[in-house]
């Protein structure tokens, strides 16, 4: 990276702050945020619960 001049850096700093008036402030992200699964709850236990009943039935058939 190129060494800035006391004179570069402040009009990158002015440069900055108007792009920021302009655009509005980035979103800050948390460091610490849980990502989310893909897939919600409800759907994540209608899952287990078929494939649980389903070798369940499986074993059932197999038993009998």
């Amino acid at each position: 990276m190129a060494i800035q001049t006391p004179r570069q850096r402040l009009a990158n700093e002015k440069w900055a702050k108007k792009n920021e008036k302009k655009l509005g402030k980035p979103k800050v992200k948390a460091k610490d945020q849980v990502s989310k699964s893909p897939i919600s709850k409800p759907w994540i236990i209608a899952l287990i619960f078929l494939l649980i009943g389903g070798a369940i039935l499986e074993l059932v058939s197999l038993l009998l």
